[in-house]
């Protein structure tokens, strides 16, 4: 029922003798008790029931014309922020925010970093996918051991964007925990680790924080051959990707030599980190079994890190490794484009 129909109604019913109380009654919670109250006082002082218009001119903003301009200016643009478009548009930062999320439905995004991808590239990255596909069977590549190496500092990690801390003033929020110090040269150390459907290898630390091609061989492929014989005994695949060390003629030589099969440099496509479930999903997790107030120092770090590979979900892992074959099929579906997602 409309307002004006309401207004009827209860002005029928009041004068009829009906108090406030048996006409909210009579519309079931059509209208509030303390509304009808004010309209039957407004009866009794007018004889009629007038509601008065709300303060202010008229909204001039939110107007189709006003729309279609900050449409226009977007299509221009691509990125520009809400303080931009109003300024352009001649409208307030409100209003401009309310024409984006309310009449156009957007919502802002940041912008995400990903390697640039050449037609080569492109290219290289199908035919590892096709030579997947006609080497390897399901059970194969559940059986492949995926290696990388990754670089953790005493700062820690945390996401600007998500992490809010909930206060009244910027005060109490920096009391709170709202303010991540950063050193100008943190101490950071670099480590290796492998991980497969059964689960990781163990995590091998390199101290000054770089590693060669003599210290990969000596360090971290004995390691790596040693799990995988005793994971999957004579057939199985150890996967490394193009990084100096791993492409070196000697390191070549022992891979050959040594591993029952592994993915050489010819195979592997270059700027593919999307296709290396620790790059796109391992690391992440680990980083999240840190508890990063106990590391104060390169040794608490180091603990922390050996406590992560422990505490990191098998679950994650093996989900990562069957959806692996899957993944790479999205990118013969998008050209040999890099995989968001």
């Amino acid at each position: 029922m409309k307002s004006k129909d309401l207004q009827q109604v209860v002005f029928r019913k009041y004068e009829d003798g009906d108090g406030p109380t048996k006409i909210f009654r009579d519309l079931n919670g059509s209208l509030e008790l303390a509304t009808i109250k004010r309209w039957c006082k407004m009866i009794r002082n007018t004889g009629s029931i007038q509601l008065s218009k709300p303060p202010g001119g008229p909204r001039f903003a939110r107007t189709s014309k006003t729309i279609q301009k900050v449409k226009y200016k977007l299509n221009q643009k691509k990125m520009a922020s809400v303080r931009s478009l109003a300024k352009d548009c001649s409208i307030s930062k409100s209003s401009s925010h309310r024409i984006l999320k309310v009449d156009m439905k957007l919502y802002p995004y940041k912008m995400r970093i990903e390697p640039k991808l050449t037609e080569e590239h492109k290219n290289k990255r199908k035919k590892f996918v096709n030579w997947v596909g006609h080497n390897f069977r399901k059970e194969d590549t559940m059986r492949i051991l995926f290696s990388d190496e990754k670089i953790f500092d005493l700062d820690g990690m945390y996401n600007s964007q998500n992490q809010r801390i909930w206060a009244a003033s910027r005060d109490e929020a920096d009391e709170k925990g709202g303010i991540k110090v950063k050193q100008k040269f943190p101490q950071k150390v670099m480590v290796w680790l492998g991980v497969c459907s059964k689960g990781a290898t163990p995590l091998i630390i390199f101290d000054p924080g770089t590693v060669d091609h003599a210290e990969y061989i000596q360090k971290v492929l004995p390691v790596a051959l040693k799990y995988g014989n005793k994971t999957f005994g004579k057939h199985w695949t150890f996967q490394q990707d193009g990084a100096k060390p791993h492409i070196h003629h000697l390191t070549k030589t022992w891979c050959q030599d040594n591993f029952p099969s592994f993915i050489d440099k010819d195979h592997w496509p270059p700027n593919s980190p999307d296709f290396n479930l620790l790059d796109y999903c391992i690391w992440d997790e680990f980083a999240q079994c840190f508890n990063w107030k106990k590391v104060t120092s390169k040794v608490t770090l180091i603990d922390e890190l050996k406590c992560a590979v422990k505490k990191s979900r098998q679950d994650v892992v093996l989900q990562s490794c069957s959806s692996w074959t899957a993944r790479l099929n999205r990118v013969l579906k998008n050209g040999g484009g890099y995989l968001r997602k």
